[in-house]
């Protein structure tokens, strides 16, 4: 009989070690059910940087269970390996440099296609700006050749724009003194004389070519409309815009550019809900976007399939066909 309640005890202890345990991990489950997602953004002179704190920042709030950040990187094309190898779950892009990845075409072309990445939705127009100091001596692009020319981030599709640009124009870094330097760092460079020419791709206007301007005597150099036709018939992803007159303090008269698109891709790995919310809290509050940045206004759904260079992801196209812009 003793045995009996010992027996009892013995159970009625294991049972409540049980509850404790399966508190304890119910618990522990419900935290780990929370996603933690990472998006790849770029220098933190450019619009990146900004626009992809903004886009963590509403995920985190409009999501259940999502927990978002962005980190600063070299951008394009240092965005595309990061998903590509899953060190970063989503990155902005040039859609350029997407289609290059994916394809492994141009700077990728000693590299396995990167077939992992989706597209999610493309964003605003990136121009390639192309800013010299003043009194430098340069008035069109072909004045750059023999110049101390600062040309993006190493691995950047800022990097990428300028020797396509510059070659367009029979100019190649032979004929130049390039230096790869980030947004930020060609600003800082200019302003102290130690470069003559930046090329900077970004969303117009840019954070660091406003403060350059205010405090240094620059120029906006333009694009010969002829040659504007050439670099899209060579090169059918870029687009022709203009940079208008005041964007930048000094700049008086429009400036003739090219573009690219600015998008979003994702690993294919992530779950169809998420990537669909995702597109979905992005798309329907550009208002909220266009408070950090003028370009956030221009992620809409109606432009968002503009330029798309890669597969889209299930979770993007599944919005898209709810609201009518694909079947």
């Amino acid at each position: 009989m003793r045995l009996t309640r010992i027996s009892k005890v013995l159970v009625l202890m294991l049972a409540a070690v049980f509850l404790v345990v399966a508190a304890f991990s119910v618990s522990a489950g419900g935290a780990a059910e929370e996603e933690r997602i990472v998006l790849a953004t770029g220098g933190t002179g450019g619009v990146y940087y900004p626009l992809g704190g903004a886009m963590a920042s509403l995920w985190s709030n409009e999501i259940d269970g999502v927990r978002a950040s962005s980190e600063s990187t070299g951008a394009s094309v240092e965005n595309v390996n990061l998903v590509n190898y899953l060190e970063s779950q989503l990155g902005l892009v040039q859609n350029d440099i997407a289609y290059y990845a994916f394809n492994a075409v141009e700077m990728f072309s000693d590299d396995e296609p990167m077939e992992s990445m989706r597209g999610v939705f493309t964003m605003y127009p990136e121009t390639i700006q192309i800013i010299a100091r003043g009194g430098a001596g340069v008035e069109s692009v072909e004045d750059i050749a023999g110049k101390r020319v600062a040309v993006g981030a190493p691995g950047s599709g800022t990097e990428v724009n300028a020797r396509q640009i510059l070659e367009a124009h029979g100019i190649t870094y032979a004929d130049i003194r390039e230096d790869f330097l980030s947004f930020a760092e060609a600003a800082d460079a200019l302003r102290d004389g130690h470069v003559d020419v930046a090329f900077v791709t970004a969303g117009l206007p840019t954070a660091s070519v406003i403060d350059l301007a205010t405090t240094t005597n620059v120029d906006i150099v333009s694009i010969d409309s002829a040659m504007v036709d050439s670099i899209i018939e060579q090169w059918p992803y870029y687009a022709e815009v203009t940079i208008p007159g005041g964007t930048y303090g000094g700049q008086d008269s429009d400036v003739s550019a090219v573009a690219v698109m600015a998008m979003m891709i994702v690993h294919e790995t992530l779950d169809e809900d998420l990537v669909y919310n995702i597109t979905r809290v992005t798309l329907e509050n550009a208002d909220v976007l266009g408070d950090t940045h003028d370009r956030g206004r221009e992620v809409t759904a109606e432009s968002a399939l503009d330029g798309m260079s890669i597969e889209l992801h299930p979770g993007a196209r599944r919005y898209f066909e709810e609201i009518g812009l694909l079947n």
